[in-house]
């Protein structure tokens, strides 16, 4: 090879990988802003405190859809909760969703 054509090859590989840095750094500050918003947002929560919510029929078969109801003592970090007259965390996946 010519050592014209090796230094344009050089030239297109550092022009390369600088494109390529710029696009992981960027991606990187975005993934990072969207961690904090949503750390910082509330409406995210799936259940408040004074909530009711309702187990899933498979979870307490036989139960009707009243004695499978509970209120929303505590929220808990993790995101699961604390039931008022049920002992024990609970997660999302075991209520029904609202529709």
């Amino acid at each position: 090879m010519k050592k014209r054509t090796k230094r344009l090859l050089g030239g297109l590989t550092l022009v390369g990988a600088a494109g390529a840095a710029g696009a992981y750094i960027t991606r990187r500050k975005n993934m990072r802003a969207e961690r904090k918003a949503a750390a910082d947002n509330p409406l995210s929560v799936w259940a408040r405190p004074g909530m009711s919510v309702t187990f899933r029929g498979e979870l307490m078969p036989g139960r009707q859809r009243d004695a499978r109801t509970f209120k929303v003592k505590e929220l808990l970090p993790s995101g699961r909760v604390v039931l008022d007259g049920f002992a024990g965390e609970h997660a999302e996946n075991e209520f029904e969703r609202i529709s």
